[in-house]
């Protein structure tokens, strides 16, 4: 039991300069941009779900809280929300940075759930055209989004370095956390008893990373990566579950948009898109 742990901390301790590198650059890229992303979406018209996926990639934590924001105030279509959150992969991204071997996986990740995401923005976007009533001004979408994006650790007025650092702490938490856990999974159960747990094999898994998916914390992502490094997760169900995984941007979404059947039926959408995504993806990869 001790070797599980010497070679969790050694395992994570080596992470912590290709982290903080990759979140200083993700901060300097957001403090540099966060403040047109609005704008940009607003005037993407009919390509909103396009434009949408595309911004949805970089990883940043504000986007999918202000594409939150930019629906509840009308200001984006409903079509494009869901194609930042499908799009959108958390901390998926820095932690697969720490993983130099696992670069290729990125780009396939990157291309699979843009494709993803604008397919189904389109889709929705041409099946409830008719319901479009967008809000021309968007500085009522602007006022809540300092205040949200503390939901997420965006601490950009005090420095790209600071925030980098607090983004660092946090995931490398997360990640010793999942690495202990798994680590002693396999050390009590066996790796054969853990894949039988995680439906590994099974064409069904993507539903069960859907799920896990959909919990509106950075943590989410952290357990979907390192199980997919860890070979316990398929390509297929890392897709599923990073798709539904929107960071704190549903959670945001419950707070700023009052509609709640509405937004019951965002999650869902977003859930059944992930999750169906990630079983059609499993018979082609």
């Amino acid at each position: 039991m001790l070797d599980v742990i010497i070679d969790t901390l050694i395992d994570s301790i080596k992470l912590i300069p290709f982290l903080f590198l990759s979140y200083l650059l993700i901060e300097y890229i957001e403090h540099k941009s966060s403040k047109d992303l609005g704008k940009i979406l607003k005037k993407s018209g009919k390509f909103g779900p396009t434009i949408g996926g595309a911004l949805g990639l970089v990883p940043q934590c504000g986007f999918s809280v202000t594409a939150s924001n930019l629906y509840a105030s009308r200001v984006i279509t409903i079509g494009t929300l869901i194609s930042v959150f499908i799009a959108t992969s958390d901390e998926a991204i820095p932690v697969l940075l720490s993983h130099p071997e696992n670069y290729f996986d990125i780009v396939k990740i990157l291309i699979v759930k843009l494709i993803i995401a604008i397919v189904a923005g389109t889709i929705i976007d041409l099946i409830f055209r008719k319901k479009h009533n967008l809000n021309s001004d968007i500085d009522i979408a602007h006022e809540h989004m300092h205040e949200m994006c503390s939901n997420c650790d965006c601490e950009h007025e005090h420095g790209i370095i600071k925030a980098a650092l607090r983004h660092t702490l946090n995931t490398l938490i997360f990640i010793l956390i999942v690495a202990f856990v798994l680590n002693t999974s396999i050390y009590f159960i066996g790796e054969e008893n853990l894949s039988k747990v995680l439906m590994n094999g099974n064409i069904f898994q993507p539903f069960i990373a859907g799920i896990i998916g959909l919990i509106p914390n950075c943590a989410s992502s952290v357990i979907l990566t390192e199980l997919y490094i860890a070979g316990n997760l398929s390509f297929a169900s890392i897709i599923a579950g990073l798709s539904t995984g929107a960071g704190v941007g549903l959670a945001v979404l419950f707070k700023v948009n009052k509609n709640f059947k509405e937004n019951l039926k965002i999650l869902a959408s977003v859930y059944l898109i992930g999750s169906i995504a990630g079983l059609l993806i499993g018979f082609i990869f």
